[in-house]
């Protein structure tokens, strides 16, 4: 439970149809092997302890009388477990008989959730049984001892406030009007559905689809447990497709005719900040009791993957498709800005580099949008000191396999002569040589954009802007960024699928500009090759890409951010480098605002963005202290100081 983390499950456990004591002794089997695998919430099909075809013999006292008892030796069984345990059971109240989920917890029951909506349609005839248990708020005490009985209760955690959990049952799920919703809203972080959905051509796909919609639109974390082997066939098959979601993402499924556990981890700090961050998640209104459990917050163990490239998609098609809508998004944020300016030509420094060559190709989209013709993409290409031929010939090719009017203009002289004006030894390779040749063709570009009256299109990417790495009023300066809120990660696949499907000319142009070394250029080259490599100085984008990430779209501490990347990139990067790196990051995201926060327009195209004013409104002179001081605690642990 460290970080937030619970491993959660929903499991199916193979049983007799009213056979309690065999359903009893499966169901504290199972929760033995939840808890020996860390598990802290197992949830169990609906009626599982005495099955849900029961049919007519839940009228049976017998029935019902050795399904309590087999709750009772559950609880008993299970007592040196510190795992909350949810079997489903008939529970009589009254004139009544409710289908309830009972809240175990070390020996002791905690309540007993009765199911709402009750189907009597198609297959199923609950109502012939079961009475509804909306509006029920009644206490209980089958074991001597009072506890709730309501649908409108929520379970939280002392030590962990965020791992608060409602119930809800099956058809609960399927209505308009989920109980859940009502739940969520009063402080719910993870629902637990006890189900017996029995399998017909089709349900799967819409099942799984319903289970994660709902966790997405709740913010949520959602355990679906399904009913399985043992129940009858009589009349339907159970499957037991078990499912587990969280904010509208599968993280872990049972294929249909499985049976065993289904294991995940929640983050309930993440589901907290989430929403927190949505201003229009509603407000709590008091109407939910809580019932308060004490656990012992231990390490949780990880199994569920996380991508080492959060904004890539993984598979082919999806990334593919996803390329293609950036592009789309880019092309046309450009186009309305430049008839909103009364622009008919874009100019953009090509260097021959990544970032330049995904505008380059933005840029000839938006004409082509704008039915102009591609001549009025000015491509300027702009040698220095550092240029190599490799460079400069692949920033030639593409302006000419792109139908752009190319333009070059050496500013050798040009910087030298600056130097001189201000009295800087050319020999010196500070910061001021390297920033006077990216100022030089800032100043370059905005003058030919008056020229031809055109638009000055940044080629920056978020990465950079994150990291702080740009010249100020250099390349940092535009008159409109269309890759400003594109992670270097994703340029470089955006550039590879513009290779896939381009012609022949340009897609081996574009090959070997994703073959070049990412670097500025602005010092001499050696012996012909770039001598300035930016993954060097900064740090690999791939780590600092997934540490944006989990910074600005979770709000994750950089222990957390330190914890899950040393898991996801292990074998890649050692722990030492992954820090050293996380630090850099931190430190650059802190005093590099000041760049930020005077950025040019552009097209925000994912969750992750830094623009003033929309994703990051952060002040340029905040401190750093805390985050360094979580750095350093991370040191300590490490055993590094």
């Amino acid at each position: 439970m460290k970080d937030g983390f619970i491993k959660v499950a929903a499991g199916t456990p193979a049983i007799r149809v009213a056979d309690c004591t065999y359903n009893a002794a499966c169901i504290i089997a199972l929760a033995r092997e939840a808890d020996a695998a860390g598990v802290r919430l197992l949830v169990l099909p609906e009626l599982c302890i005495t099955g849900y075809t029961c049919g007519d013999l839940f009228l049976q006292q017998t029935l019902l009388s050795g399904a309590l008892s087999a709750l009772a030796r559950i609880l008993e069984e299970t007592a040196e477990l510190d795992l909350l345990l949810l079997p489903g059971l008939p529970f009589p109240f009254g004139s009544k008989l409710y289908n309830c989920a009972a809240v175990c917890h070390k020996g002791k029951l905690l309540g007993l959730v009765p199911k709402t909506h009750i189907p009597n349609y198609g297959e199923f005839y609950e109502r012939r049984h079961f009475a509804s248990g909306a509006g029920l708020c009644e206490t209980a005490a089958p074991f001597g001892y009072a506890v709730p009985l309501s649908a409108n209760q929520l379970f939280a955690c002392r030590a962990l406030p965020a791992f608060t959990f409602g119930v809800e049952i099956c058809e609960d799920l399927w209505v308009p009007d989920a109980p859940s919703s009502l739940l969520c809203r009063e402080g719910a972080a993870v629902i637990a559905n006890l189900s017996a959905s029995d399998e017909v051509i089709g349900k799967a796909e819409y099942r799984r689809l319903l289970v994660c919609t709902q966790s997405g639109r709740l913010v949520c974390g959602y355990l679906y447990a399904d009913a399985g082997e043992g129940e009858s066939t009589t009349d339907m098959v159970f499957s037991g497709h078990s499912l587990i979601a969280q904010n509208g993402a599968l993280l872990a499924e049972h294929a249909p005719f499985s049976q065993g556990l289904c294991i995940a981890e929640f983050d309930v700090l993440c589901l907290a900040s989430e929403r927190r961050r949505m201003t229009t998640y509603p407000q709590r209104q008091g109407g939910c009791q809580t019932v308060f459990f004490d656990m012992e917050l231990r390490p949780c163990a990880l199994s569920c993957r996380v991508s080492a490239s959060p904004f890539v998609p993984e598979g082919d098609a999806e990334r593919a498709e996803r390329c293609e809508l950036i592009l789309r998004m880019q092309a046309t944020g450009l186009a309305t800005r430049m008839q909103a300016t009364h622009c008919a030509q874009a100019v953009i420094g090509v260097s021959g580099g990544l970032d330049s060559t995904l505008a380059l190709l933005v840029a000839a989209r938006t004409l082509d949008l704008l039915s102009l013709p591609r001549k009025n993409l000015v491509a300027v290409t702009m040698p220095c000191f550092g240029t190599t031929r490799r460079t400069r010939t692949n920033a030639h090719r593409l302006a000419q396999a792109l139908g752009a009017t190319l333009r070059e203009i050496d500013i050798t002289a040009a910087v030298a002569q600056h130097f001189k004006d201000i009295g800087h030894d050319p020999a010196l390779h500070d910061t001021t040589f390297e920033n006077c040749q990216a100022r030089e063709r800032t100043q370059v570009l905005m003058d030919i954009a008056n020229q031809v009256n055109g638009l000055v299109i940044g080629t920056g990417d978020l990465s950079e802007l994150a990291l702080g790495w740009a010249t100020y009023n250099g390349d940092h300066m535009s008159m409109y960024g269309v890759n400003a809120s594109v992670p270097k990660t994703l340029v470089r696949h955006l550039v590879r699928y513009a290779a896939d499907i381009a012609e022949d000319a340009l897609r081996t142009t574009l090959l070997d500009v994703l073959d070049t070394p990412v670097s500025p250029e602005l010092l001499p080259a050696k012996d012909g090759e770039i001598s300035q490599v930016t993954e060097d100085l900064v740090g690999p984008y791939a780590l600092h890409d997934f540490f944006l990430y989990h910074m600005l779209r979770f709000g994750y501490m950089p222990s957390k951010i330190y914890r899950i990347a040393k898991i996801t990139f292990e074998g890649e990067y050692e722990a030492q480098t992954i820090y050293r790196w996380l630090s850099t990051f931190v430190h650059r995201f802190f005093r590099q605002q000041f760049k930020r926060s005077c950025l040019p327009d552009g097209p925000k195209v994912g969750s992750v963005a830094v623009s003033p004013r929309g994703d990051l409104r952060m002040p340029s002179d905040a401190s750093d202290a805390l985050w360094k001081e979580d750095l350093a605690a991370i040191r300590k642990k490490e055993g590094w100081d």
